[in-house]
């Protein structure tokens, strides 16, 4: 029932577009008819829901629901590509320190 309406409302949208160039060139007339096509395919398609969203009968799984991390140590490659900024590149506890004067400890210009 639903096609039937958005097919009436899309051929009542190209009739409704012809009438008024039913004397001029068939470049007009197509013109004319395309513009009446979409008005009538936004009006058939909002009265009939075409576009209205489904429920979905079945939930999709995430990626973490399909592949659980075995053990949850952040060793995994999904682990390591989320945390990438947060450990700067380096995998977990093979961070590097931090030098104690911070990154100009061997500036020639500081002052000691």
């Amino acid at each position: 029932m639903r096609k039937a309406i958005f097919l009436f409302f899309v051929l009542l949208g190209i009739g409704f577009g012809y009438l008024p160039a039913r004397n001029d060139d068939w470049g007009v007339r197509i013109g004319m008819m395309v513009v009446g096509f979409l008005f009538g395919g936004a009006i058939g398609g909002g009265l009939s829901q075409i576009g209205k969203s489904q429920p979905l009968r079945r939930r999709l799984l995430t990626e973490e629901e399909m592949n659980p991390i075995p053990g949850g140590l952040g060793t995994s490659s999904r682990d390591l590509a989320a945390n990438y900024w947060r450990d700067e590149g380096y995998p977990p506890f093979m961070k590097p320190p931090r030098p104690e004067h911070g990154r100009h400890m061997f500036d020639a210009d500081k002052n000691l």
